[in-house]
């Protein structure tokens, strides 16, 4: 195949370029932050011609030329021109007008052409078909009410409750060409109203970043600037989005800087050589996912990932950024055995680029968005995830908590008798509950690959799996710190969440008990909402208290939960199926406590064991405290009780 020809260097540079010599040397400094809004294809009319400015990194390469619907794929049509020593390839491109799809033809070291998606893409062919696209993303949004008022409720001390979906599965509709998934439109209202039912605060979306492989649920993103357009257009999310903002509804994306995939059209081994990645595989390549990983030690790499970061806050007014496998970043031997690493320059396993790059990501981000939050998917026991990089932290809003994942499924999925040995799973959590801002995740990752639904995950008969599921929400609900739940787990779906197929809506009108389950998860949300001391305290050490965690013979857990004006909250977790009457609990004061939560209760299914909406605090002093109650424990339940007067 022929290389291209070469324009003439002044016609295909300036006068169109945008890129300005601040420009190049923010970018090869690895300091430039809205990169999208200069590398790419951007629409632009010269001496009264429609086309394109078109710009890319590439080196290495020795000619650069646009192929697309405009020019018949002519790989001689229109070359780009080098800009000085920057790497970057641009020239103005006629006939490229919005919608054109196109690729880079890249000529590599050794005169090997190659067609290369361009990696500043804001929108691209739907997959299978690998072209970017000529895109104007403009809108016009509706949502300034939620965006003047997002700060305040994105703090850590208000609540947050997070419904976790991939977009592609959530629900399925049916046309003229049988069933498929539901499009970023056709979602917006369904989704919203379902959202607001359950009294969740926020949606968290399974990345929606362009990728070829529809079975990684987007993790293997190659569209680091555009949404995939499985479901839409660039507007179509934003219009999704716009409308969860509208009734209320936070959104926060998952965003996957650790690692990209291989295929041939994207990233890898970008102009012949290893641009985006490291060129060793004990650094480039990820063992578990078979992927290459990001060189964070590369200024440009670094002024890709932080754009594309702030590319989606502002473009897309996305309230955060959930960041993948924090873990896999920061440990250079991260699932390697001895001898499949490379030592860092003080000989340890630290990636001291990855952490540069993670506290950058973070300052710059909260820099220019102090109202919204990242969180990191952090699986270690790395420290200060979540502190401030001033003190040494790596500068995330929050964590998830992936110990308290894995120690309460693993309590919650015991028979009750057996329970009473594995009391401290339950209570451990107290003692690190407040090193880290954590969220407590139930999440995708635990109801797939043979982990069974979670419903499935629940002991005994029906009754006491469904008993089983509302007293764990129930726990998640009232312990500290922000809640996540994934999708079809709201309602128990039985069978594991399979990412080709719509969740099972059907269960609704056959089964009584799964609408009955998501009542009582919709109340216990709302309750979590309205009661400050529920939300108030689950980043601050003030915010709880055990009443008595050391009845492990009865399963039985009582803490309370307070608020900064001191007032508070009390829980009580009977977690076997026997009711236990009089149980004596020591409260800080007398009145009457009303029982503002039952998960026994009737109307959720339950056998409808309780305290008749209340009890009296007596001046009877227990557990180390002035009064108490004397409670009626329902079996598999939790009580949540608050004073009145």
């Amino acid at each position: 195949m022929a290389t291209p020809k070469k324009r003439d260097q002044s016609t295909a540079t300036a006068p169109t370029s945008l890129l300005t010599d601040d420009d190049l040397y923010l970018f090869n400094e690895g300091s430039h932050l809205q990169l999208w809004r200069k590398l790419g294809a951007h629409p632009t009319t010269v001496d009264g011609v429609e086309g394109c400015h078109v710009a890319v990194w590439a080196p290495n390469a020795q000619a650069v030329s646009v192929v697309g619907d405009h020019n018949g794929w002519d790989p001689a049509s229109d070359p780009l021109a080098a800009r000085g020593v920057s790497g970057i390839w641009e020239g103005f491109v006629p006939g490229m007008v919005h919608g054109t799809a196109y690729k880079l033809r890249l000529v590599l070291p050794d005169g090997t052409p190659k067609d290369k998606a361009d990696p500043y893409a804001v929108h691209a062919e739907t997959p299978p078909h690998t072209a970017s696209k000529v895109w104007d993303t403009s809108y016009e949004w509706d949502d300034a009410a939620w965006m003047d008022t997002r700060g305040e409720r994105q703090r850590l001390d208000a609540p947050m409750a997070v419904y976790e979906l991939h977009l592609g599965s959530w629900r399925h509709t049916v046309d003229e060409h049988g069933e498929r998934s539901m499009t970023y439109r056709e979602l917006a209202e369904p989704l919203a109203y379902h959202v607001e039912a359950m009294g969740f605060t926020h949606v968290e979306l399974l990345p929606i970043m362009e990728h070829p492989f529809y079975g990684s649920w987007g993790y293997q993103s190659t569209g680091f600037f555009a949404p995939t357009s499985r479901y839409g257009t660039p507007q179509d999310l934003k219009h999704l989005i716009d409308t969860l903002h509208q009734r209320g509804i936070g959104v926060i994306l998952d965003w996957v800087p650790s690692h990209f995939p291989t295929d041939d059209f994207a990233l890898g081994d970008f102009d012949g050589t290893h641009l985006y990645e490291h060129a060793d595989p004990r650094q480039g390549f990820h063992p578990d996912w078979s992927s290459y990983i990001f060189n964070y030690g590369r200024n440009e790499v670094r002024s890709f990932l932080l754009s594309s970061a702030i590319h989606w806050l502002e473009e897309y007014h996305v309230d955060g950024l959930r960041v993948d496998a924090v873990a896999s970043m920061l440990y250079l031997d991260y699932s390697r055995e001895d001898g499949e690493w490379i030592p860092n320059q003080w000989g340890g396993n630290e990636n001291i680029e990855a952490i540069s790059f993670l506290r950058r990501l973070n300052t710059e981000i909260y820099q220019r968005f102090p109202d919204v939050q990242t969180i990191a998917e952090e699986s270690t026991a790395w420290p200060m995830v979540s502190r401030p990089t001033y003190v040494g932290g790596l500068g995330f809003g929050m964590k998830w908590d992936m110990g308290w994942m894995h120690d309460t499924l693993d309590f919650f999925q015991r028979e009750p008798i057996h329970r009473k040995y594995h009391h401290d799973q339950l209570t451990f959590r107290a003692v690190y509950g407040y090193t880290e801002n954590y969220t407590l995740p139930l999440s995708h990752d635990e109801v797939v690959h043979g982990k069974g639904s979670m419903i499935r995950k629940m002991p005994g008969d029906d009754w006491q799996r469904f008993a089983n599921l509302r007293a764990l929400y129930a726990y998640q609900f009232t312990a500290p710190g922000k809640k996540l739940l994934f999708m079809g787990n709201e309602f128990g779906q039985w069978s594991e969440w399979a990412h080709e197929r719509s969740l099972d809506w059907h269960l609704f009108d056959s089964d009584p008990r799964h609408r009955q389950l998501l009542h009582c998860l919709g109340d216990v949300a709302r309750l979590y909402r309205e009661v400050p001391a529920l939300h108030e305290g689950d980043c601050e050490p003030f915010g709880f208290e055990w009443v008595d965690c050391t009845d492990w013979e009865g399963s039985v857990l009582a803490f309370l939960r307070r608020a900064r004006d001191g007032s508070e909250a009390l829980v009580v977790l009977n977690l076997t199926p026997v009711a236990r009457d009089n149980y004596r609990l020591g409260v800080p004061r007398g009145g009457f406590w009303r029982e503002a939560f039952n998960s026994d209760a009737a109307e959720y299914g339950g056998s409808g064991v309780g305290n008749h909406g209340g009890v009296d605090a007596w001046p009877h002093p227990s557990h180390g405290r002035s009064h108490s109650l004397v409670l009626t424990l329902p079996p598999l339940g939790v009580g949540i009780f608050v004073p009145e007067g």
